[in-house]
């Protein structure tokens, strides 16, 4: 870094992401992507009109996304925040609700320390259980702000509502839930708005939308919660969506069928992937996203990646040291994951004769 680099933000270690190979040499099972396409509408709504409208700015209140988000939820427009992507949601929300200090589990979405360091906020990690469960005991008597995956961002592990709602009436402090795989087989807190007014929820389009390379996120929660957010929002940059962008998300939003199709075939794929590994002796979480993380019998999980790259397959390989055994698989299409499953029988029987 030059000397002139702010010496507040010298010691942040920046969120590392997954690898983005530049060819198609690698079948990509690391960044938790949809091997689907965007939906059909997606496709129409860009035309040559909106292309050649680049020249102008976006809308800043991103009304027509802001209220195709509303109708599929359920809520009002007041009640909704969209960013350029889920990571700028929770940077605003870390940024605005910080002030008393934030608190999450100690395996699980690895931005979260990273934009604590980034505004300065301290940032307190509470273990999860030995099984990798989130419990939420804890955080009932603590002061500071609340925030966690629900899936499990690394476990893919699921707490049902009930169990957020005795949080949320044990706290008053804000309790940020991330919702980012919550699509693919769990169900959401998106009811509990209503009552409680220190409940946001988070949510991105890059997973069960198919739209990662968008980079739309959002947020809904109370709508004085959502005038926080928009508060911090214009004074930083009010056109943080695309023209492009916009249009994208709110037809894909519109389109619940091929939404709800997709979801399925990537529940169903990763649930046959996981009973086939496990009849391999693998060690999984029961995930309820569109990820498995898995230990071999034989290999460590550094190792397993990189038998499985040599492969032309990639999948992550985490470093926190509980879980560095396992590998997390993204899931695929049908065909990609029987050649993930082909692949992992020819590494465990060479292993096995090593």
């Amino acid at each position: 870094m030059s000397r002139f680099f702010s010496s507040a933000l010298s010691g942040i270690q920046p969120y590392t992401p997954g690898e983005q190979p530049r060819n198609a040499v690698y079948i990509k099972l690391n960044t938790n992507e949809s091997p689907f396409p965007p939906a059909p509408g997606v496709m129409d709504a860009i035309q040559r009109k909106e292309v050649q409208d680049l020249r102008l700015y976006s809308d800043p209140s991103a009304s027509d996304l802001v209220a195709s988000i509303a109708q599929a939820c359920g809520v009002s427009p007041e009640q909704v925040f969209v960013g350029n992507g889920s990571d700028e949601v929770l940077a605003f929300a870390f940024h605005a609700y910080g002030e008393n200090g934030f608190v999450g589990p100690d395996v699980s979405y690895g931005f979260y320390p990273v934009f604590a360091a980034f505004f300065g906020i301290p940032y307190r990690q509470i273990p999860l259980s030995p099984d990798l469960s989130l419990d939420l005991a804890p955080y009932g008597s603590t002061r500071e702000s609340i925030v966690f995956a629900n899936p499990n961002a690394q476990t893919g592990l699921y707490l049902p509502p009930c169990e957020i709602e005795a949080l949320l009436r044990r706290t008053d402090r804000p309790v940020i839930v991330d919702e980012a795989y919550i699509d693919f087989g769990g169900e959401s807190v998106l009811p509990l708005i209503r009552r409680y007014p220190h409940l946001l929820i988070t949510r991105t389009f890059s997973k069960s939308r198919n739209l990662a390379g968008a980079r739309i996120g959002f947020a809904i929660g109370d709508a004085a919660l959502i005038e926080d957010l928009n508060r911090l929002r214009f004074s930083f940059n009010p056109y943080n969506l695309n023209r492009l962008s916009l249009l994208a998300g709110a037809a894909a939003m519109r389109d619940d069928a091929y939404f709800r199709s997709c979801t399925a075939r990537i529940a169903n794929t990763r649930d046959a992937t996981a009973d086939a590994l496990r009849a391999m002796g693998y060690s999984l979480t029961a995930s309820r996203a569109n990820f498995l993380l898995a230990r071999s019998p034989r290999l460590p999980g550094a190792a397993l990646y990189e038998e499985l790259k040599k492969r032309g397959i990639l999948v992550r390989h985490l470093p926190d040291p509980r879980i560095r055994d396992s590998i997390r698989i993204t899931v695929g299409t049908d065909t990609q994951m029987q050649t993930l499953l082909d692949a992992v029988r020819d590494i465990e029987k060479e292993a096995s004769h090593a």
